[in-house]
């Protein structure tokens, strides 16, 4: 039986949601064609090709983030930690030019993502029910998580500027185990521990700017809830913002974020247009990063902070969100 691939027999993509798994993103098949429609060679195609896997796993206590990220020319591998009862923001992060000792398998829902520098070891691992996450890096810095990943994730492949096109797959609010342990301390993982996973790739548009936000806890009345929005990733009337209730996916509207960028220490507010999602935000911590070489750049910001609202399930059921913890992201990217 032949396996599903994104692209098919003439090069193309049918954009939309994916009810059924992804195996292959088979993106050198992809008839990909200059803006006045000249076919781009097959190391044209390998080298526009960007992709990422980032995950994340959240306590009331502690907020835990890792990405290793392919453009080719460079990639980047980076992981922190925040505590909120010190206020303490852990970080590393590394560079490879050419994207060396770096590799992400072109299998969505199977493949491996891995990065290398020096002492330092990014892995996530396919696990029984979902990715396991290893780190090693100096500083004493040894990370082992599991995350159980749903059987609703929310697939999506859509147009990106003229001739490109963006895949995702992604989950939020999923059970999360093990530990983080960095220098002479420990954060384990605990019943209200909850995670995301998100793995994305494509011909992306040269210039993108986007706006994200990613919760995932246990409320008060024990719902396990998660939540992805964004804003400019897809400008072609599809959207990946979705919501899980108890491991339950069902789709939102556009959102809408209202933050002011120039007092990045300022509370957000982030809507749905179908007034499914109402929340505040308020950021206790920030991990940035400025990147300008010429044929690169960046401009990244990413908060850890608070949801306090309400989200509606497809009942039209307010839950409330008090107190939950999870991230807002403000980016431009030129790759």
């Amino acid at each position: 039986m032949t396996k599903p691939t994104l692209i098919d027999a003439k090069g193309r993509i049918t954009p939309g949601v994916l009810e059924q798994p992804v195996d292959t993103i088979n993106y050198l098949d992809y008839d990909l064609r200059t803006v006045m429609d000249r076919p781009r060679s097959r190391l044209a195609r390998r080298w526009r090709f960007n992709q990422f896997q980032f995950v994340s796993a959240m306590s009331p206590g502690w907020v835990f983030g890792m990405a290793i990220v392919d453009l080719k020319l460079v990639s980047n591998g980076f992981f922190y930690l925040f505590d909120f009862e010190s206020g303490q923001m852990f970080e590393q992060s590394f560079m490879q030019l050419l994207a060396r000792q770096t590799e992400i398998e072109p299998y969505p829902e199977h493949g491996h993502a891995r990065f290398r520098k020096g002492e330092a070891s990014l892995a996530i691992e396919l696990a029984t029910d979902g990715r396991n996450v290893r780190v090693t890096a100096p500083g004493n810095v040894q990370i082992d998580l599991e995350l159980q990943d749903t059987d609703q994730p929310l697939r999506l492949v859509c147009p990106a500027g003229y001739n490109g096109w963006v895949f995702t797959r992604k989950s939020a609010g999923i059970p999360v185990e093990g530990e983080v342990r960095w220098g002479q301390q420990v954060w384990r993982c605990d019943e209200h521990t909850r995670g995301s996973i998100d793995w994305s790739c494509g011909f992306m548009r040269r210039e993108t700017a986007w706006n994200w936000a990613c919760l995932a806890g246990v409320t008060d009345q024990g719902v396990s809830v998660g939540l992805n929005l964004a804003a400019g990733v897809n400008e072609t009337g599809m959207t990946e913002n979705a919501l899980w209730l108890d491991g339950r996916c069902l789709k939102l509207g556009a959102a809408r974020f209202d933050f002011d960028r120039y007092q990045p220490g300022g509370n957000w507010r982030v809507t749905t247009e179908d007034g499914r999602v109402d929340l505040s935000f308020v950021p206790s911590g920030t991990r940035k990063e400025r990147l300008n070489a010429w044929v690169l750049a960046s401009n990244f910001r990413q908060f850890v902070g608070t949801f306090r609202g309400t989200v509606e399930d497809d009942a039209g059921k307010k839950i409330p969100v008090d107190g939950l913890r999870g991230l807002m992201e403000d980016h431009f990217a030129r790759w």
